[in-house]
């Protein structure tokens, strides 16, 4: 049975999430609220499983969020991370998603305490790309789809090696519930100069954060990453477009790409269709690149595991 083709029935988005999915682990936490591994108790799959607590939203915010989880859902690609429907119980909302085996590029990262060579930066860009195309150019509900949270957190890697973009649209929605509230949620250090300054804003911003996205595999943080994320906010539209710290150590068709991606005109920025066809992209590496990365984080964390199992024994 293909993942794609497993959904949660009508039926079962109308009863309590305990009495279909049985939770199995805590997978980690983001802006949003907590992930967990669980299991479909219809068909026994194994998915994703994002609960945000404390989820009060009035009827138009709330209507707003079901439509986002309804475009999820009619997304048809395997670059996209499958939405399978969201369930709400008292306060809290949860959204049921495709399991991705490997984690995020952002634990890929943590796990090896290291940033990834550019080979790796260029499979993902790749994969991430290809997910862009497809909402920028799709009609879902007529028109193209934003993203709105490119970051290494949100770039999930599956057991095959195979990078897919999660978090889309729902994350941005959500960030708009709560905005509303006064609540400080996320980080703004990938959020384009036109996002911030509210001037209005199409699928360009998505280029600027793949930019930033970029610099952050390479750098291991984003630029101003040591900033409070309120200065980072002043900061991002007024400095000039930042750029990766050492240049030389990358080869010039990265540099080339990372700098177009962060154009501060929007306009002047390339589509996702464009920047699939540049030498960087189209030289990149198969999947199989991936997957040396995931099984070296796997290794090192086995080793960590080890070495504090010895120094508690002794």
């Amino acid at each position: 049975l293909k993942i794609r083709k497993i959904g949660v029935s009508n039926t079962e988005l109308a009863t309590a999430p305990s009495s279909v999915l049985d939770i199995l682990c805590k997978l980690g936490k983001g802006s949003y609220g907590s992930v967990f591994k669980a299991r479909h108790r219809r068909t026994g799959s194994i998915v994703a499983v994002k609960k945000v607590g404390n989820f009060v939203p009035v009827d138009s915010d709330l209507s707003e969020i079901v439509k986002e989880i309804s475009i999820m859902q009619q997304c048809d690609s395997q670059y996209i991370v499958k939405c399978y429907g969201s369930l709400f119980d008292n306060q809290d909302l949860w959204i049921c998603m495709e399991y991705c085996g490997a984690g995020s590029v952002a634990d890929i990262m943590r796990l090896r305490n290291q940033t990834l060579r550019e080979e790796e930066i260029g499979t993902i860009l790749k994969y991430s790309l290809l997910g862009l195309d497809y909402l920028h150019q799709s009609d879902i509900m007529e028109c193209s789809k934003i993203h709105r949270d490119i970051k290494a957190g949100n770039i999930l890697l599956t057991n095959s090696g195979m990078a897919k973009l999660a978090d889309f649209g729902v994350a941005g929605q959500l960030a708009d519930t709560l905005a509303k509230r006064n609540t400080v949620i996320g980080t703004p250090y990938w959020m384009a100069p036109e996002v911030i300054q509210e001037v209005g804003y199409n699928c360009s911003a998505d280029i600027w954060s793949l930019g930033i996205t970029a610099i952050e595999m390479a750098d291991g943080k984003p630029p101003l990453g040591e900033e409070h994320p309120m200065r980072a906010l002043f900061m991002i539209p007024s400095q000039p477009s930042p750029r990766l710290r050492r240049e030389d150590d990358w080869s010039p068709d990265f540099v080339v790409f990372v700098n177009s991606c962060l154009a501060k005109l929007p306009e002047a920025r390339p589509s996702a269709a464009d920047l699939l066809a540049t030498d960087f992209v189209r030289n990149s590496r198969p999947c199989s690149v991936l997957m040396c990365a995931y099984h070296l984080s796997l290794y090192k964390r086995f080793i960590c595991y080890l070495f504090k199992f010895s120094t508690n024994v002794n």
